[in-house]
């Protein structure tokens, strides 16, 4: 049986990007774009409209930038499924840290080459790993400081058991669930198990808010 195409709404308010994103993705046979939107709002109201499986969101847009129409789409009934792609400049964004709580599911570097956008998206539509953990661990270690964030308190942690710890701990340090296995001598079934376990524990859309968890409750601390 034939693997649905992955459905892809963009959201940039440059033509020119969106006409280049559009491009590259029509030539994929196993991804469609199913919609563009020029702002957040519109970002919003087409994810609504179209049921993408994920949207590639630009943090700066009008009437509404990519963290809010993120928080929008995740609290939205019936999107629970829709993965937020974000797009940043990465040295200049300083909002990638309030974009993973809104509910985004990874990074996409503006300057990436085709192969990255094409992986990014089915890695991300797949809800596997999270995409590039060390560029996530290294914008969390860079904001997590001056925002404070591992003050949270350690009582959000108590559902989990002492291995879903350790897992949710690796986690944090951006690695996959092969990795994760061989660090503590699991099969990678096994990891995935006890990341999902966390994930439904604590409330968590996907593993980019695992990490986001991970360091706002401690067991992960910046980088110095």
């Amino acid at each position: 049986m034939t693997t649905p195409p992955i459905k892809v709404l963009l959201a940039d308010d440059e033509r020119l990007v969106r006409s280049g994103f559009k491009v590259l993705l029509d030539l994929e046979d196993d991804i469609t774009v199913v919609g563009e939107a020029t702002n957040g709002a519109q970002a919003v109201e087409q994810a609504r409209a179209t049921r993408p499986h994920l949207v590639l969101m630009d943090i700066r847009m009008p009437k509404l930038d990519g963290i809010q129409a993120t928080a929008q789409i995740a609290a939205t009934p019936g999107l629970e499924q829709v993965r937020v792609l974000i797009l940043t400049t990465y040295d200049t964004d300083e909002y990638v840290f309030d974009a993973l709580q809104a509910g985004a599911s990874g990074f996409l570097l503006k300057d990436a080459g085709p192969a990255e956008l094409l992986h990014a998206i089915r890695v991300i539509a797949a809800g596997e790993a999270l995409l590039a953990p060390r560029i996530t661990r290294r914008l969390i270690s860079q904001f997590a400081t001056q925002r404070r964030i591992a003050q949270t308190a350690q009582h959000q942690l108590a559902v989990l058991t002492e291995r879903e710890r350790e897992v949710l701990t690796l986690v944090g340090h951006g690695l996959s669930n092969q990795e994760i296995g061989a660090e503590l001598f699991l099969s990678p079934a096994t990891a995935r198990t006890h990341v999902s376990h966390a994930m439904a524990k604590l409330g968590a859309r996907d593993r980019a808010q695992l990490v986001v968890i991970a360091y706002r409750t401690g067991l992960v601390t910046p980088a110095p």
